[in-house]
């Protein structure tokens, strides 16, 4: 049968490039179709990419947080006594704290108002894995003192790394409190702020004034190089009240990603526009090879006359579906990748052609003109060669 689908004669192409303008107008459905499908799956990537980004930067092996805590933008807080319980805890080296807020940022150039992350860490016992902080630690301990993420929305926020660069420090406005700037630091922005400040857990009560010390909002915790992550866990989910749950990263990083996919509304509406673009490919597709087979019926009917079988005429026009979903997802990969490239240099967002993604819209691009050339075949099957003539 599969023999029967190839035939050495490329009926196929010749059909689909007998008419120039039927073909260019179909590429040019198909590579609509597909770029809406990359534009959507790009942009609901890089939200959860950048959503994320923050937790790859995060020093620990476990992680104590609310379970009410499901994204960072609306974490809620509980008692650093119970993360204290860790200590005692076999194969725990040490525990630190995290505490998040977002804060009105003040652009020092054009004083506008921007929305950013403040992270506050103990400098003692940094929360975070980033080459850049050590060196600032000691600065960070004296009050009013913050870093700065360079791989922010700059434009938005200021160009604080070429005014940094003309001097020790910068003066800014976070929750109007005057802190200095004194380093920095790379993470990147997300949907949900501009970028991102570190600050130490003293300055962070400060422009937090409603904050209490002893409520924070993760719990970081490193275990001992030869012992069981997932025994320590078990040990102290065992200890810790119900209203808390210990994660491991990967778990940590899944619970922010799935509530983006699932638990907002952003998920839905990027899965809508994927399936109108499927859906759209689709139309576009049966249109133009309904049309072609409606035009060769006669030759079709006298070939099926002759002896030919369904098979043969099902391989041919599966044939031209395929050709086309293939021509229209070239130009559509490359127009794609184009728009991620202008995207992530204007909104620094991690806009990325990933290998996943392109073989998605490959497979979905087969999918529909194959299912769009299901249909148009219908018309041919039933069609007796009696009749026609």
């Amino acid at each position: 049968m599969f023999r029967q689908l190839f035939r050495k004669t490329p009926i196929a192409w010749l059909q689909v490039s007998r008419e120039k303008a039927r073909l260019l107008v179909a590429i040019a459905g198909i590579t609509f179709a597909d770029v809406l499908m990359f534009v959507q799956l790009g942009v609901q990537d890089s939200l959860f990419d950048s959503q994320v980004l923050t937790y790859a930067k995060l020093r620990g092996d476990l992680f104590v947080i609310n379970k009410l805590s499901d994204n960072l933008q609306s974490v809620k807080k509980f008692s650093r006594d119970n993360l204290y319980q860790a200590s005692g805890i076999n194969g725990v080296a040490s525990v630190s704290s995290l505490y998040i807020g977002q804060a009105d940022w003040r652009n020092p150039e054009n004083k506008t108002n921007r929305q950013i992350f403040v992270y506050g860490i103990d400098p003692n016992q940094p929360a975070f894995d980033l080459p850049e902080l050590s060196q600032y630690l000691d600065k960070l301990k004296f009050i009013n003192r913050g870093l700065f993420d360079q791989a922010g929305g700059l434009p938005l926020l200021g160009d604080v790394p070429s005014l940094l660069g003309k001097q020790s420090s910068l003066s800014v406005q976070v929750n109007d409190f005057e802190i200095k700037i004194v380093g920095l630091f790379t993470i990147g922005s997300s949907f949900a702020a501009e970028g991102n400040l570190i600050t130490s857990d003293s300055t962070f009560l400060r422009l937090f004034p409603q904050r209490q010390a002893n409520e924070i909002d993760v719990g970081i915790i490193q275990v001992k190089s030869q012992a069981s992550v997932k025994q320590v866990q078990a040990d102290l989910q065992a200890i810790v009240p119900d209203d808390l749950v210990v994660l491991t990263l990967a778990e940590f990083v899944n619970r922010e990603r799935v509530y983006w996919e699932t638990g907002s509304i952003i998920g839905y509406i990027f899965g809508f526009g994927v399936t109108m673009g499927f859906l759209i490919g689709t139309v576009i597709v049966y249109q133009i090879l309904y049309t072609d087979v409606s035009d060769h019926l006669p030759e079709y009917a006298t070939l099926k006359a002759m002896g030919y079988s369904d098979v043969y005429f099902i391989g041919v026009v599966l044939q031209e579906s395929l050709v086309l979903a293939v021509l229209g997802f070239l130009p559509g990969i490359f127009i794609s990748t184009g728009f991620y490239a202008i995207a992530q240099s204007a909104t620094l967002l991690p806009f990325a052609m990933k290998l996943s993604r392109a073989t998605t819209v490959l497979g979905l691009t087969i999918i529909m003109c194959f299912g769009a050339g299901a249909i148009a075949i219908r018309k041919l099957r039933a069609a007796d060669p009696a009749d026609i003539f």
